[in-house]
């Protein structure tokens, strides 16, 4: 079986957090495409968040991982765009649960308020999960503006 490629972005604040996951991640056998941001300076999230969602957009990676402080400005962010569902997950009951019932394609993690441990149970969660379809698929279809 092909290893998925995860996309991941991150702001300042999720930096540390986002090269602690990519290394575990690659140490799985995941393939990482890294939008950044590459250090602490400041920076907007935007930045990283918009090519994540294009990428995302255009098949080039199979899910996103997405970090900043609270995990909501990425999160909004990303989900500006049409072919984008990003969950803010802070618990793994919701990780698994935005994969089951949302189809999420984006995890969105708040790196301030979680920590690296827990981080990497949201992320197993989210990524052990099954979408159920279903009543769920019907949901799902009506998210996209049209």
């Amino acid at each position: 079986m092909d290893m998925q490629t995860i996309g991941m972005a991150c702001d300042h604040a999720g930096y540390k957090m986002k090269e602690s996951l990519k290394r575990w991640l690659a140490r799985q056998g995941y393939k990482i495409v890294d939008f950044g941001t590459h250090s602490e300076e400041s920076m907007d999230y935007p930045d990283t968040a918009h090519p994540l969602a294009v990428a995302l957009e255009r098949g080039q990676v199979d899910f996103g991982i997405a970090l900043c402080g609270s995990g909501n400005g990425i999160s909004m962010t990303l989900n500006k765009h049409q072919g984008v569902r990003a969950a803010l997950c802070w618990k793994s009951e919701l990780g698994a649960l935005a994969k089951q019932h949302n189809n999420a394609n984006v995890l969105s993690l708040p790196a301030r308020f979680v920590s690296l441990r827990l981080a990497k149970e949201i992320v197993t969660a989210y990524m052990n999960a099954k979408f159920e379809g279903g009543r769920h698929q019907r949901r799902v279809e009506k998210i996209a503006c049209k």
